[in-house]
C-alpha cells in the first residue's frame, strides 16, 4: 500500500491555540493531513473529539469512535484521524444528539456551536475561485476545497447557501454595500460588521473592505470576512 506523504504528528508547542490542547504533556499531537482546509486554519478529527468537545478522554477511543464510522462531516462518514475540520464545517457523532457546526467565536478562530436539527444540511461556503471550463460552463471553487460546476452567476468573495453533501446551490449572498459579514480571522474572528464600502486592491494592497463594527469603523482584507446576510445571518453562526 502506498504511504501517505507527510508527517503524522507535530509537537504540541507547535499547535494553534485553538485546539485546546495541553502544552506539557507528551511531546506530540496529531496534525492535519493535507485536505479541504489549510492546516494552520483546521483542526484535525482526533483532536477535536478529544480535546474541543472532550466526548473521548484517549486517542485510543477516539480511534475506536472514528474507525468505526460514527463521525460525519458535512454529511458523510469520515474515518481518518487527520482529517481536517475547518471553518463552517457541520460535524454529527453517532448516538449524540447535538450537531456542531464550527466558527469564530469569542477571537477564537474556531469554536464548536450547537446547531438544530434542520440545519445540519446547511452551509455557507466563501467563493474563492472561478474558472470557465468546456462549453462555456463555470466551475466554482469554495473555502473549503469542494468545487462545483454551475452555471449560477456568482463573483469570488460571494457566498453561497449550500446543501451537503450534494452540493446544490440554495442561495447566493454578494459581496457588497450593506451586505452583513463574520470576520473569520484577526483579532476581530467570531464579529459581525456591515459593510459600509468595498475598496479595490491595487499592486501592493488587497481588495478590502471598510466594516462598522458597533461603534468601530475599521478596514479589513476581503479575503477574511464572509458574507452571512443581507439584514442577519440566513443560518445559524451565533
Amino acid at each position: 500500500m502506498v504511504s501517505i506523504s507527510g508527517s503524522k504528528k507535530l509537537k504540541r508547542q507547535m499547535a494553534p491555540q485553538f485546539w485546546g490542547i495541553g502544552r506539557k504533556e507528551k511531546r506530540f499531537v496529531i496534525t492535519v493531513r493535507p485536505g479541504p482546509h489549510k492546516k494552520e486554519y483546521s483542526v484535525p478529527t482526533a483532536v477535536f473529539l478529544r480535546d474541543v468537545l472532550k466526548i473521548v478522554t484517549t486517542l485510543r477511543e477516539a480511534k475506536a469512535a472514528i474507525y468505526t464510522g460514527k463521525v460525519k462531516i458535512d454529511g458523510v462518514v469520515r474515518k481518518s484521524l487527520h482529517h481536517a475540520i475547518g471553518l463552517m464545517d457541520v460535524v454529527e457523532l453517532e448516538n449524540v444528539p447535538e450537531i456542531y457546526r464550527l466558527v469564530p467565536m469569542e477571537g477564537k478562530l474556531l469554536k464548536p456551536l450547537q446547531i438544530k436539527e434542520s440545519e445540519k444540511a446547511k452551509k455557507l461556503v466563501r467563493v474563492t475561485s472561478k474558472t470557465t471550463i468546456n462549453k462555456g460552463k463555470m466551475q466554482i471553487g469554495f473555502h473549503d476545497g469542494r468545487s462545483t460546476i454551475s452555471d449560477t452567476k456568482v463573483n469570488v468573495g460571494d457566498t453561497c447557501l449550500i446543501q451537503i453533501p450534494d452540493q446544490k446551490i440554495l442561495e447566493v449572498i454578494k459581496l457588497e454595500k450593506d451586505s452583513h459579514v463574520l470576520v473569520t480571522r484577526g483579532i476581530n474572528a467570531g464579529q459581525i460588521g456591515k459593510i459600509e464600502s468595498i475598496e479595490e486592491g491595487t499592486f501592493i494592497l488587497p481588495r478590502r473592505a471598510v466594516l462598522i463594527l458597533g461603534e468601530r469603523k475599521i478596514e479589513i482584507p476581503t479575503d477574511i470576512i464572509m458574507v452571512i446576510g443581507k439584514k442577519e445571518p440566513i443560518i445559524q453562526i451565533k
